[in-house]
């Protein structure tokens, strides 16, 4: 494992046409291997599954947006890739797999298809009106696409990013990108959060991109977590998605709960950890988030793994739901 997230994404290293992907799902029942534990901090595991397919482009899934509807997804690869299907669900309601899923290439502004290449390195993924948002890393920028169309159809437009580049890292950038609640104080602005491009005094640099608090401000950055996604409550607060690699922790996971009131320029914001897991859990490199309210009202977190089309890694999905919202987690 600890090689895991050094690994490369050779498998997509050519243009592909794209297309369908027939994803074939093995059904996870239980978080934690040999235990019917279900509660986990402020989360209860529901479900999930770990996703593979003859169709060599899937894998390196970096975001994810679910749909309206709580079926269809949207979803980004690292590769330059998109990646959409259809949620399905026994009659339980848990995951049972995916269905109508294609892998398409993205466009860039110029309307090429640089797939594979660092171009297109996409990391963060939002849906705002009818548009959805793309952040990318080496090639630092948030790109506007059309939806519908953003398949087949070029960026057509960017939103300006007010930090400046020398402070972001290469491959270490543009990692998470969350559109805040038009009813929450920033308004239904886009707010972007790095992964390790970090300031003087070493937190996370964020920035909001848009609206009536648009400017920068710092996520506090400890305990060797970097950010990989992020997702708003319909509160306005905000669930921050973080992982952990190394030799003296191993791989982790953690979910951090930002107050809306805290997101404000100039801000150095922080959190109560509301879940963690680790190796001994079904966690791979957690690169996604994603919120819905489910037909019961409850909130429903979705979350997908990065496997950087690497033997040993998985492709998994997983959902929980929020109970103890204020929990700190106790793992």
């Amino acid at each position: 494992m600890l090689a895991l997230p050094l690994a490369g994404c050779d498998a997509a290293d050519k243009v592909d046409d794209g297309g369908p992907a027939n994803i074939r799902a093995n059904v996870i029942s239980t978080f934690r291997p040999g235990s019917q534990q279900t509660q986990f901090g402020a989360l209860e595991f529901i479900g999930g599954l770990e996703l593979s397919s003859d169709n060599a482009l899937l894998g390196a899934i970096s975001a994810i947006r679910v749909r309206p509807d709580q079926r269809h997804f949207v979803s980004v690869l690292d590769t330059g890739h998109w990646l959409t299907g259809v949620i399905k669900r026994d009659e339980k309601g848990r995951l049972k797999g995916i269905a109508d899923a294609r892998i398409m290439p993205m466009m860039d502004r110029r309307g090429s298809i640089d797939a594979g290449t660092g171009a297109m390195d996409a990391e963060g993924l939002a849906l705002r009106d009818d548009h959805v948002l793309v952040s990318y890393e080496q090639y630092h920028r948030v790109d506007i696409y059309p939806d519908p169309g953003f398949e087949i159809s070029p960026p057509d437009n960017s939103l300006p990013i007010p930090i400046p580049r020398l402070q972001l890292r290469s491959n270490r950038s543009l990692e998470a990108l969350m559109i805040a609640p038009q009813s929450s104080p920033l308004a239904g602005a886009a707010v972007i959060i790095t992964e390790d491009s970090l300031d003087e005094q070493g937190n996370m640099v964020a920035a909001i991109l848009d609206g009536p608090l648009h400017g920068r401000f710092a996520v506090r950055h400890y305990d060797g977590f970097d950010v990989s996604d992020g997702v708003f409550l319909p509160d306005g607060d905000l669930l921050l998605l973080e992982r952990r690699f190394g030799l003296a922790h191993g791989l982790g996971v953690r979910i951090r709960r930002i107050a809306a009131a805290d997101i404000k320029p100039d801000a150095v914001v922080d959190g109560n950890v509301i879940f963690e897991a680790n190796a001994r859990d079904q966690i791979d490199n957690m690169e996604g988030i994603d919120v819905f309210r489910a037909a019961d009202g409850s909130l429903h977190l979705i979350l997908i793994s990065d496997d950087n089309h690497s033997i040993l890694q998985r492709s998994l999905m997983l959902e929980f739901r929020l109970r103890d919202e204020n929990l700190v987690s106790q793992n």
